[in-house]
């Protein structure tokens, strides 16, 4: 048995907002919560089929004649993948949703999801990074809906931030897991840039809990861009890592990680380079098992040009990704492994400003037990088009990911829907789900500047020899019935 719990158990939903304006009730799920089958089902399933969920965020769409009020869409997995014919949309203005949407609320600034009421079914955590509360203005919020045998509904709010400008659950700062190693799922979020603020679970259904949380404040005063969970030194206990970088030097940049335990997460660790230094991070991350030796690894996107303290190359031109190998003492940074688009056998050439490395996400995608990594290139020039975009996914290996038998799209790649316009931004946001649960997760990406910036969303399907154009398809505004103008559908899934 392995030792771990499966990482499966605390994976981020993939959600998408559409504008409320009645959704359909959804079909009864196959199992009744409370039965023998609770057990087995995973975090992105919402209403209990036994299917995962897919969740996007448009923040910046206009709800209610209110401009970036945001909302967030689910749409619901099947046997077949995800059908856009069951799905849902949620704003601030969703009945049993907290709040009401008012201009610059950023709702659905972060997304995630976790059983928070120990009820079976997964729930919504949403933030709302420019939400006005009593404290101040922007102070932000975290709210959660609630998963069901029907779908999501109602909802509660889980923590407000603490001062003016604390911009609680904005872009990057929400994740989901077990961080003292009670069973219980616990929320981690960020306040004043810098703080890890954790919810302790269970969670009441009025957003309340009786384990309070903790606060873990960080040393240096930094922002951080992007955290992400799971079990970095595999004692079955969920970890926290994340990419900072200090305000007024972008290119100060670190990866760093807090270990969790039954006595609550330690103060952070810097992930070293081979002197003794930290490594240079990135702006985003996201954690998998890509050797398959039982320890998830760190996966950092690093999708800005500038210059880079680490000895492999002292200039980053068009992005990288870096893999830390997980291990018992926790992540290894000396045997951290580099993928730019000029190595031998990634598909295209570095060029300034392509943002290879936006948005990296980890899973299998082809069944070998491997996690494999997904990676947006959203500033590639396909031909004279410029900045159209593309997605990237590499392979996993014993050691670690490989670029032999990388695989490139776009909206221009045979069988993709679309065409590849200048500014659309095909591959800002990545996600990995496996929506039936075959081990062989399914690749969604979006393109928020599509249609002049109303966003669009792409899926596409796996296989046993991973991703595949065959059968992949894409959704708008149209389809969730939401407000289209400046929307920018498809720049954010959650962890």
């Amino acid at each position: 048995m392995d030792r771990r719990r499966p990482r499966t158990a605390w994976r981020t939903g993939l959600a998408v907002v559409l504008a409320v304006t009645g959704a359909g009730v959804l079909p009864a799920a196959a199992h009744a919560a409370g039965s023998g089958a609770a057990a087995t089902r995973l975090q992105d399933d919402f209403n209990g089929d036994g299917y995962s969920d897919l969740a996007v965020a448009a923040p910046s769409a206009t709800v209610g004649g209110k401009k970036t009020a945001g909302y967030v869409a689910v749409v619901y997995g099947s046997a077949s993948g995800l059908k856009t014919s069951t799905k849902q949309v949620f704003s601030q203005n969703s009945a049993g949703v907290p709040g009401t949407a008012e201009t610059g609320d950023r709702f659905g600034s972060a997304v995630t999801s976790a059983d928070l009421d120990d009820d079976g079914y997964a729930d919504l955590i949403v933030g709302a990074g420019g939400e006005d509360t009593t404290v101040g203005a922007d102070a932000g919020l975290v709210e959660v809906i609630w998963g069901g045998a029907r779908g999501l509904s109602g909802g509660a709010s889980l923590a407000g931030g603490k001062s003016s400008y604390d911009r609680l659950g904005d872009q990057g700062h929400l994740a989901a897991g077990d961080v003292d190693g009670d069973g219980a799922p616990d929320v981690i979020t960020v306040q004043n840039a810098h703080d890890l603020r954790i919810l302790s679970g269970t969670f009441a259904r009025d957003g309340s809990t009786a384990h309070g949380g903790q606060v873990v404040v960080d040393r240096f005063d930094s922002r951080v861009l992007d955290l992400a969970t799971g079990d970095l030194n595999g004692d079955g206990v969920t970890d926290i890592a994340a990419v900072e970088n200090d305000g007024d030097e972008f290119d100060a940049r670190r990866v760093v990680y807090w270990t969790g335990s039954t006595t609550g997460v330690s103060p952070f660790a810097l992930v070293q380079d081979i002197d003794g230094a930290a490594l240079q991070g990135g702006e985003n991350l996201d954690l998998g098992d890509v050797n398959k030796d039982g320890y998830d690894d760190i996966v950092v996107g690093r999708a800005v040009d500038g210059y880079d303290s680490d000895l492999d190359n002292p200039y980053v031109k068009g992005g990288r990704i870096t893999w830390i190998p997980g291990t018992a003492e926790g992540p290894d940074g000396v045997k951290a492994k580099f993928v730019y688009q000029d190595t031998p056998l990634v598909p295209g050439t570095a060029e300034k400003g392509d943002r290879f490395g936006t948005d990296v996400q980890v899973a299998d995608v082809d069944g070998d037990g491997y996690a494999d990594i997904a990676a947006g290139i959203p500033g590639e020039d396909l031909g004279s088009v410029a900045d159209a975009g593309s997605v990237v996914v590499l392979r996993g290996t014993n050691t670690g990911p490989t670029s032999s038998g990388s695989m490139v799209f776009s909206q221009n790649t045979a069988g993709v829907p679309g065409t590849g316009e200048k500014g659309d931004a095909f591959g800002s946001a990545t996600r990995l789900v496996d929506v039936d649960h075959d081990g062989r997760a399914e690749l969604a990406v979006g393109a928020p500047g599509e249609n002049g910036g109303q966003g669009g969303v792409w899926v596409f399907r796996a296989t046993e020899h991973a991703i595949t154009a065959t059968g992949s398809f894409t959704f708008g505004a149209g389809t969730l019935g939401t407000v289209a103008a400046g929307a920018r559908l498809g720049s954010g899934f959650g962890h």
